[in-house]
């Protein structure tokens, strides 16, 4: 590269996984042009030699393209070897230049299948990633076979994660005690959702609610999307009642969160209850902050992926391609949430950045 960049440093230092015969494009050159043309809305293969080929002469202010711009079967092939987990090793370089506040920061675990890549022959591959809020960005993430395999898969990315200080969040599949133990044992605190999976706890901790009066509760009213909501989250900082309590980790407080959703326009009304247990000893107020951050992986990660890079549309069939264009679509997605001077949605930007260098350059951190 003639520039050194933000992007570059860290990611050109992969090692080249092709042989030596065969390359006439530099793996700088693709993956940067990967980048640039995924944050300006390409989400093929083709759509990337075509911003490649349109904007070469911007790309020469960045790189030497003695042999031009990269086919389309270039970069499919590029991606569909390129090892998945050195790549996700890259990554994490990347998010830790990142100024990122660990201290009090909720990080939300949670899967997502990618089911364009499910084929008559093949299952759709599941991701499971790590979201924080303090930074917005994906911190990690790891691949598993299908949804069944996702529990295996927490524990590896948690082991992968800088989470001291944090609260990490996880949905009933990840309410498991070892798990538990694994993040007290990072130095963070969890939150995990209680289910009927385990419906001697939940018992436990209903009859814990209905025989105690709760340390704290916190009620909200929200007038949201055509519907009012209303959330009552009480906290209870004992963990008396709950058998077994020894096998969580650090156990401090169970959790009940009253939820109600009315249509405004139907008044049809939805109620339910769910329970946590949490290493947390503090009010309902910070727990129940808490438990609703955990969301923001599905609203501020999955959705966007879907609604703005049409990630569940995808139609690439080789697995290390699909988990690689997860990567970069994550990547490009955190490179676009920190350009604060644009305000607007994610694929607003896209289109800017596809408009505008001087733009792209500044998601980019080129200037």
């Amino acid at each position: 590269m003639k520039v050194e960049s933000h992007f570059g440093d860290i990611f050109g230092e992969l090692k080249d996984h092709r042989v030596n015969r065969t390359k006439r494009h530099s793996l700088e050159n693709i993956i940067f042009i990967t980048m640039a043309a995924i944050i300006s809305g390409a989400e093929t293969w083709n759509e990337i030699e075509d911003f490649g080929n349109e904007r070469i002469d911007w790309l020469t202010k960045y790189l030497d393209l003695p042999n031009g711009i990269p086919s389309h079967d270039t970069f499919n092939r590029f991606f569909s070897t390129l090892d998945t987990e050195k790549f996700e090793e890259k990554f994490r370089v990347w998010v830790a230049s990142f100024e990122r506040e660990s201290n009090d920061d909720i990080v939300s675990i949670d899967g997502k299948s990618i089911r364009g890549c499910k084929t008559s022959a093949t299952s759709a591959i599941h991701m499971v990633s790590a979201w924080s809020k303090n930074a917005g960005i994906t911190l990690g993430q790891v691949k598993t076979p299908n949804k069944g395999s996702e529990l295996a898969a927490i524990p590896e990315l948690l082991d992968a994660l800088f989470i001291e200080g944090s609260i990490v969040t996880l949905d009933a599949l990840g309410a498991q005690p070892h798990i538990a133990e694994k993040i007290i044992d990072k130095g963070a605190n969890y939150i995990l959702q209680i289910k009927k999976n385990r419906l001697n706890t939940v018992k436990d901790i209903e009859l814990t609610f209905q025989t105690t009066k709760p340390d704290s509760v916190r009620s909200t009213t929200e007038d949201a999307h055509g519907r009012i909501e209303k959330r009552r989250v009480s906290v209870i900082n004992s963990s008396n009642q709950i058998r077994k309590a020894e096998q969580w980790k650090n156990l401090q407080s169970v959790v009940m969160v009253e939820s109600e959703s009315v249509d405004k326009v139907t008044g049809a009304v939805d109620r339910a209850t769910a329970y946590y247990i949490t290493s947390l000893n503090t009010d309902a107020a910070h727990i129940g902050n808490a438990i609703r951050s955990h969301w923001g992986i599905e609203n501020s990660l999955h959705w966007v992926l879907d609604v703005a890079f049409s990630e569940d549309r995808g139609r690439k069939r080789n697995h290390n391609a699909v988990v690689n264009f997860s990567l970069m679509n994550k990547i490009a997605l955190d490179y676009l949430k920190k350009e604060t001077t644009v305000k607007s949605g994610i694929k607003s930007k896209r289109m800017k950045a596809a408009w505008s260098t001087a733009y792209l350059e500044n998601v980019m951190r080129l200037k």
